[in-house]
This record gives C-alpha cells, sequence and structure tokens, in this order.
C-alpha cells in the first residue's frame, strides 16, 4: 500500500572525519525518504573534496547543502559543476559554479531544495531574501516542496527570512553554520518547518568540531592560528527528521535529532 507521507531527514554541518564517521554509521541503521546534509566542512573542517563527496553520496545522502566554505577546496571548481546532489549558496552574485538549487522527484513529488548564505557578520553577498521571493516566483507550479538552508550568523536575521519565507509559501527555513543546534523546532501553520540551527555533526568534546586548545588559543593571543579538527573518539550526530503528507502537503511530524557516540575502536577520528 502506498504511503502518503514522504519522511525528510535533514543532517547539521559534517566537520571532518567524525562527522562523517558519525553520519555513515546513523544512515546505516536508519532509513529515509529523502536525506539532505550540509557538506561545506566536511573535508578536514574547510571545503568538500571530490573523494569526501563521492563517500558521503555513498551513504545515500540525496542533496549536500553547502556555505560560505564551499569554495575552501580549490578542486571543487573540477567537479562542482558535474555533481549531480551539491548545491552551493544561490546569493552568489553573477556565479557560474554549480547550482544554487536543485528540484529532486522523491516518491511521486517534486522538492526543491536551495542554499542561502546570511549577510550579517558575513561577507557582502546579495540580499538572501530578494533572492528568495525571485526563486519562488521562478519555480511557482513547477515543485511541490521547497526546502531552504539557510546558513547564517544572526538569529535575528534567521527568523525574519523564517516569518518572509512563511508569505511566500516556502516549507522549511533549516538554520545552518553556527555549528550549535538550537531547542526551537517549530510547524508553523501545519505547513512550514523551521529551527534556528540544525547543529553539526562531528568530534563531541570540540570547540563546534575544533580542536580545543587551538581554539582557546586564538582568543587568549588574538592570532587566527589555523584551526584543526579535533581527534576526539566521541562524536555527536545533529540533525532534524520531519514528515510531509504528500497529498495535503502539511507537515505532520517534527523532530531533532541530537545524540554521541564512542568511536573508541576506531584508531584515528582525526583528518581530511
Amino acid at each position: 500500500m502506498e504511503q502518503n507521507s514522504v519522511e525528510i531527514l535533514f543532517i547539521g554541518d559534517i566537520v571532518g572525519r567524525p562527522g562523517r564517521r558519525i553520519v555513515k554509521d546513523y544512515l546505516e541503521q536508519n532509513q529515509f525518504d529523502f536525506v539532505i546534509a550540509n557538506v561545506e566542512n566536511a573535508s578536514h573542517g574547510f571545503g568538500l573534496t571530490k573523494r569526501n563527496h563521492e563517500e558521503i553520496k555513498s551513504y545515500g545522502v540525496n542533496a549536500m547543502t553547502s556555505g560560505n566554505h564551499i569554495w575552501d577546496k580549490k578542486e571543487i571548481f573540477e567537479y562542482i559543476n558535474d555533481s549531480d546532489t551539491l548545491i552551493r549558496p544561490l546569493n552568489y552574485p553573477n556565479c557560474e559554479w554549480g547550482k544554487g538549487f536543485r528540484t529532486f522527484d522523491v516518491c511521486g513529488i517534486k522538492i526543491t531544495v536551495t542554499n542561502l548564505l546570511g549577510r550579517t557578520f558575513m561577507a557582502p553577498i546579495d540580499s538572501p531574501f530578494e533572492v528568495l521571493r525571485k526563486l519562488v516566483e521562478d519555480i511557482k507550479g513547477k515543485t511541490d516542496l521547497i526546502f531552504v538552508d539557510f546558513h547564517a550568523e544572526a538569529t535575528a536575521e534567521k527568523t525574519s527570512l523564517c516569518h518572509y519565507a512563511k508569505q511566500l509559501g516556502v516549507n522549511a527555513i533549516l538554520g545552518t553554520h553556527t555549528h550549535i543546534q538550537t531547542a526551537d523546532e517549530t510547524i508553523y501553520d501545519g505547513k512550514m518547518v523551521y529551527i534556528t540551527d540544525v547543529g553539526c555533526c562531528g568530534a563531541a568534546q570540540s570547540i563546534i568540531g575544533m580542536d580545543v586548545e587551538t581554539s582557546i588559543k586564538r582568543w587568549l593571543t588574538c592570532i587566527h592560528d589555523r584551526l584543526d579538527v579535533s581527534d576526539s573518539n566521541k562524536a555527536q550526530f545533529n540533525g532534524i527528521k520531519f514528515k510531509f503528507n504528500k497529498i495535503t502537503l502539511c507537515c505532520e511530524e517534527i523532530q531533532r535529532i541530537s545524540f554521541i557516540k564512542d568511536f573508541s575502536e576506531v584508531k584515528d577520528m582525526k583528518g581530511s
């Protein structure tokens, strides 16, 4: 009997090998109709190599969103135009690399996933509000659900886009970038999913996935040494799962996911 709902998992920023390891482990034990993951920190904490792109895809991730670190590994320019899963921020001006949104066929409905960067405390970029409005106008009637990974610093900017997107008819605003999961998951009017930040997947004993001592040193000295991924044997998983009715296109369920797993049997949790 055909199910009337589609279950989606959104995975918070994957940070380095610990993040990839726990995501792989979780997806081996849990099944979803559609999986989205933010991958901009997946390769040693900065950017995404082609090898890691293929590795994460093999876990069963259907769509990969990103953020301001997507360009950190220069090999990205060699494969981003060939990827059928990777999505770069849509509001980069005049960007000829990659795609800022993709539409996927999922269990008989069309789901469009896009990625936007915030502007507060970040580099100047086109307005995420205007870019989102134009996108919704362009794809109206061509898709069933619209999900947005909003990669931004400020909670006020994220919640403002949330309410603006609700007026536009967007179905999900999923915050990323700060790597700290917030406890404000909400279903607005039964139609739109929102959370300020989904969190991250990476080393549990860390500073947002990175080495503790190096991070503290930066605050003590004001000298920005290159951050490195923490080599903790414990990894955390942050994500959010939600279920949409395929007929009414309303969200029926939403649940934050947050847990820590010990990978002591894995010899090296550090590295690319």
